[in-house]
């Protein structure tokens, strides 16, 4: 069988694979593979050959195997020193090492190194049988557990997430199916609505949980130091390079690298991450070595990347390349549902920080919340209930203690021009309702009769104010 572009040659067993695996043979004698490859395909497994390892590493991070077959003395890179390549890239797949040359010492080695099993060659079709079979069962509960694993760490991940609301099950929903894969994500959303929170998901319920999650925010990194940031230096490469620099991309190597704010990136500085992005190397500045990673990216932006692929300032095919999964994050707004259950979190938490047991919201700033628009989103919910819970003198959160800027609530009823308007509103209504009873009042609105009195005191002193302005501008006309 002649080798494909890659140097591989690839022998399926025809059809579906009815409980076989998916088998790499790497190895640089010619007779040796074709052997494997026969006796595999008789057990029904699907055999990927490969003279070296260097074309194997590059198959297996897009199609990984079940099971590698790997020689230790090989022209070029031996197999001991691609062993923890290929356990990085497939650490469920057990990895059978083959030798001529059999001693105690190299056996040892490949052990530690995490071989499953070591075979001095020659050795029959049986033996390779055997050992692949009792090798595949040990790779199976790998991925079972590796699964459960899996599973656990991405409900971790998606319990900062509060919210019942249909838009956030759908997301969450999506996440789960991105989570697990190496695809290049672009998370889009208005600024607070927790894009950061969502790429963090997402790289806590991936595969790369445990590698580094390193992030870089383009917008406020200046465009002629974004690059040195990104792909690193080295020495003498500009003034005050005195040694060489790491950049973000190495440091983010076997984990996931976040760019937020992509939309900001310098034009001139697109090119190479689009080359970083599809080649998964770069040089530093100043570097005229390649250097080649293994990282995720997850981007973020609150612009309309296709607004500015239009205006000729983002480039077309690295916003297609960034953009092979596009989540959109919701605005709170859109999400209602979920804003009682927000700042109840919210005031959990910071009641905590600031000593403030019992401390609740009132009917009244409840239905504030709900009805405001949170232009701010998440964000602005969260600062305001913290504000909130520093100016309570009491246990009751009440509208009078929300600053909120002016909004319109849904089906046009006004949150209110003023929100000192909208809680006189509230308190006359319930003063009203109490027959003017300001202690009755007062234990609805969950105030002190004290808040109300002065309360009072105050909208007689504005009525005042605002009756002199009418007479004085009467006069004048």
């Amino acid at each position: 069988m002649k080798p494909n572009a890659e140097g591989l040659t690839v022998r399926a067993s025809g059809g579906e694979r009815a409980g076989g695996a998916r088998i790499f043979v790497i190895d640089d004698e010619p007779l040796l593979r074709e052997f494997l490859e026969e006796t595999l395909h008789r057990s029904g497994h699907e055999v990927i050959c490969a003279a070296g390892g260097d074309e194997a590493l590059r198959r297996i991070s897009l199609d990984p195997p079940d099971l590698v077959l790997l020689d230790i003395r090989m022209q070029g890179r031996d197999g001991l020193t691609l062993l923890p390549e290929f356990r990085r890239l497939c650490p469920e797949a057990p990895v059978i090492m083959m030798t001529g040359h059999g001693t105690l010492e190299s056996a040892v080695t490949a052990w530690r190194a995490g071989a499953f099993d070591y075979l001095v060659k020659p050795f029959s079709a049986d033996t390779i049988d055997l050992v692949v079979e009792r090798a595949l069962s040990v790779g199976a509960l790998r991925r079972e557990n590796a699964d459960l694993r899996h599973r656990l760490s991405l409900q971790e991940a998606l319990a900062p997430m509060v919210g019942r609301s249909r838009a956030m099950d759908d997301l969450r929903s999506a996440i789960r199916l991105v989570a697990p894969t190496r695809s290049t994500v672009l998370i889009t959303g208005e600024s607070g609505t927790g894009k950061e929170l969502v790429a963090r998901a997402i790289h806590e319920g991936s595969p790369r949980a445990g590698g580094p999650f390193i992030k870089v925010n383009c917008a406020a990194v200046p465009a002629g130091l974004l690059e040195s940031e990104l792909f690193g230096h080295e020495r003498g490469a500009f003034t005050g390079a005195v040694g060489r620099g790491t950049g973000r991309f190495e440091q983010a190597h076997g984990g996931s690298l976040l760019l937020d704010e992509i939309s900001e990136m310098d034009h001139a500085l697109q090119p190479k991450m689009l080359r970083a992005l599809q080649e998964r190397e770069f040089y530093r500045v100043g570097g005229s070595h390649s250097v080649r990673v293994d990282v995720r990216v997850l981007a973020t932006t609150n612009s309309d990347l296709r607004d500015r692929v239009r205006q000729g300032v983002f480039r077309e095919d690295l916003f297609y390349r960034l953009a092979v999964v596009p989540l959109i994050v919701p605005p709170l707004r859109d999400r209602r549902d979920d804003v009682l259950l927000l700042a109840a979190h919210f005031l959990a938490r910071f009641a905590e920080e600031n000593g403030r047991a019992g401390v609740h919201l009132t009917p009244h700033a409840s239905e504030l919340l709900v009805r405001y628009d949170w232009p701010g989103n998440v964000r602005e919910l969260c600062n305001a209930v913290e504000r909130a819970v520093i100016l309570c003198p009491g246990v009751g959160l009440g509208p009078e203690h929300f600053i909120l800027e002016p909004a319109r609530a849904p089906h046009g009823g006004a949150v209110g021009d003023s929100m000192r308007e909208r809680e006189r509103a509230w308190i006359l209504r319930v003063l009203k309702e109490t027959g003017g009873n300001r202690t009755a009042a007062a234990r609805r609105l969950d105030v002190s009769v004290r808040t109300i009195r002065n309360k009072l005191a105050l909208y007689e002193r504005e009525e005042a104010q605002a009756l002199d302005e009418t007479l004085r501008h009467l006069r004048s006309a």
